[in-house]
Formats: C-alpha cells, structure tokens, sequence
C-alpha cells in the first residue's frame, strides 16, 4: 500500500465530496432539530446517527485511497457476485418499509443490499467491457452488459423498490461513450414520451400520430425509398403499436398503487393534496416560502413543524430551499454540477477502459439521483424515493456512495500505470 500523497489525488473532488456531506450534515440536523435533544452527538437522533455514518465513510475513503488500484477491477466480479447474494438475501429476510422489503436488519442498523449494487454492478460492467477481445458494437456484447445491469435491477424490483432499480439505466450513457449507438438513446426517449402519452390521450389517436410520423420519414425525410426501408418502417411502426397497447398492463399491474396515483398526479389527471400529492405539495411550499435568501438557519416553520414526511432523506431539498433559499439550493446544484462535469473530465483522462467506463458510470449513477430526486421534490418528476447523493441521511446510502467516487479517484490517482 502507498501513503496518501497530495499531490497524487484529485482533490477537487474530495473537497467538493466534503463540502456536499457536510452542508448535507447540516441540513439533516436542521431537519430533525429539538431544542430539547440539541446535542449533535445525540445518537437518539438522525443528525447524530449521520455524524457516525460520515466518520465511517471518511475512513472507508482513506482506505481506499490506500487500496492498489488493480484490486477492485481484479475482484469486480467477486463483488458483484457477493451483492447479488445480499439482493437474493433481503427477498427472504429483507423488513419491510414502507411497501418495500428492501432492508436486512443487523443489530440496530439496517443495510440497504440496493445502495451497493449500483457501484458494484458498476464495477463488473467496467471489467467486462475492458477485456481485450470486447467489441462494444457487437450485439451480443451489449446484450451480455445490459444482463449484467439487468440481474440486480430486477432483484430490486422484487423487493419493490422501483425508484432504486431505475437507477440502473444510467448505465446506457457510459456504454454510449464507448461506442453503442445513439440509436439505443432515441429509443429510451422515444418510449418514454410514447408511455407517457399513452396515459393522457386516446390510444387509437396515439397510433395515428405514429402511423403519420412513420409515412412522414419514409416519403420525405429518406431520400431513398428501398424494400429494406419499407420493412424497417413497418416493424418499427409494429413495435410501437404493441407497446402503447401494452402501457395499461404495466401502469395496472407492474406499478405499485401509490406509484400509479404519483404519475396520475404529476400529470395532471387526478390532484389528491391530502394524500399522493401532498408530499410534492409540501415540499413546493417549504421552497417557495425560502424565497431568494431563506428564512435561516434552524428557521424553516414548515420544516419544523414536520409538514414533509421523509424531510431528512429523501425531501431534504425541501429543507435546502426554506432555510438557505434560492441562493443557497443554487449553490448546492451547483456544486453536484461541478462534481459531475470534473468526474466526465476525469473519465476522458483515463488511459484504461476500465478506469474510463467506471468514470462515466460514477457521473451517471450520481447525474441520475440528483436529477430524479431534484425533480421529484420539485413537482417536476414523479415521487420513486431515492436519496440526494452524499447529502440525505443514511448509512447505507452514504457508505455506497463513498465507495462508488473514492474508487474512481483512486483509479485516476495512477491513471498512467492502469493499461
């Protein structure tokens, strides 16, 4: 093992990961504040529970800092494999919370096996995709990397906890930098909107306007009109129909009840401020109410008066937007937009695929949680309970987290003897 050397490590990224833990730290104490139990080594409490979760993620971080880099692509599988046994674990002795049976119960903490199998799934796609004899272009190779994301996503979703499992499609955008076409981005964003249209207008008038989309292509966006593009056009057009018509069985029977009244109420179709929209709406008052500076620190009367349930974890942005205002949730996003944009810089220095691909999967698994949490909070995307990166109380969360970037750093720390 090496001694940590200054100048070795990004520090960038290690500063910005202390800053958004500790502004995290405070808005948790802030969250759960009683006058009464003001101590903040109080461990009857979140904030002083956290405070022993960040003394343990910093050193889990130095000992990874101090870990030869080839260990984690040496043992990726191993780790993968161990986390895909934790996932099988929790279906059988998993405690249910809150609908989900997520949780193993070890003495009085909870391990969250789903945390750590975003970086762990992270790791063995990396491994895989490096082999030397990988052709990313090749179907079979995709096929053989979407499986590996595939496996924990649906263990995940049969402890159904949906938010946690949707966190694994971020692992298309890595798979784009290394040269899977962009063709597999149109389609996701194509199925999206054709999903979420199924739910607001009639279907027959939805296959019309696919129908019309499809002719328009074919006679005058191609300039060639051949039997193989006929054929082309007419399966995509098949495809299409069969998935609109399949959006009812799965918004029906795939999706939990309180996610379909979650989705009806983000789009409009049915408003419920007393149950699946009170939370979001909650939370849109907290905001508002901080204005351009906040009411304070320890000053928010929505947050003290608990009015947002999960305001310490996955609602915690409410908190940010009543004490510290526009300015300071600005602040804040601006800070995770730093982190991510000098992670994607780091990934593009790597001189090994491995180091490289796990790079862009750090920044999409941590641009996919503050996207979604950001935006549920906000009213803009439906409620699927994940938690604000390094910044919601949680021991597992936070551990997982720490692993997930203090590894990638540590593979940049040798980036030049990583071929």
């Amino acid at each position: 093992m090496n001694p940590i050397e200054r100048k070795k490590y990004d520090w960038l990224a290690i500063g910005l990961y202390l800053g958004i833990v500790i502004f995290g730290w405070l808005n948790i104490y802030s969250a759960c504040y009683d006058p009464e139990h003001a101590a903040i080594f109080d461990l009857t409490l979140q904030h002083g529970r956290q405070l022993l979760w960040i003394a343990m993620a910093l050193v889990l971080a130095i000992v990874i800092l101090n870990v030869e880099p080839r260990f984690f692509a040496d043992t990726s599988y191993i780790i993968y494999l161990v986390v895909i046994a934790l996932l099988v674990l929790t279906l059988f002795i998993g405690n249910e919370t809150n609908g989900g049976k997520s949780w193993i119960k070890i003495g009085s903490f909870k391990l969250q096996s789903s945390e750590f199998a975003k970086f762990a799934t992270a790791l063995a796609i990396a491994k895989y995709i490096s082999a030397i004899d990988i052709d990313i272009a090749k179907f079979r190779t995709k096929a053989t990397a979407i499986a590996i994301a595939a496996i924990p996503a649906g263990l995940i979703l049969l402890q159904h906890d949906t938010g946690s499992a949707l966190v694994f499609a971020s692992f298309i955008l890595p798979m784009f930098r290394e040269g899977t076409s962009g063709m597999v981005l149109i389609v996701g964003l194509v199925a999206v909107v054709l999903f979420v249209l199924a739910l607001l207008i009639n279907k027959y008038v939805l296959i019309g306007i696919v129908a019309a989309c499809c002719l328009f292509y074919l006679f005058v966006w191609l300039n060639k009109r051949t039997r193989r593009n006929y054929t082309n056009i007419l399966a995509v057009f098949v495809v299409a129909v069969a998935f609109i018509f399949s959006v009812d069985m799965v918004f029906n029977h795939v999706l939990e009840s309180h996610q379909r009244e979650r989705i009806e109420v983000l789009l409009g179709k049915r408003e419920d401020l007393l149950g699946a929209g009170y939370n979001v709406h909650q939370s849109k008052i907290a905001i508002g109410s901080g204005g351009f500076v906040g009411k304070g620190f320890l000053r928010g009367t929505v947050t003290k008066a608990n009015f947002v349930p999960e305001q310490d974890t996955d609602f915690i942005f409410c908190t940010v937007g009543e004490e510290w205002g526009f300015l300071g949730s600005g602040l804040l996003i601006a800070a995770y937009v730093v982190l991510l944009v000098h992670l994607v810089s780091m990934a593009e220095r790597q001189r090994s695929t491995f180091a490289r691909f796990y790079g862009y999967s750090v920044a999409s698994i941590l641009f996919f949680h503050l996207m979604v949490n950001v935006g549920m909070v906000l009213g803009l995307l439906p409620v699927i309970g994940i938690p604000l990166p390094f910044f919601s109380y949680g021991g597992s969360s936070l551990l997982a987290f720490t692993f997930l970037l203090f590894i990638f750093i540590r593979q940049d720390a040798d980036k030049n003897q990583l071929l």
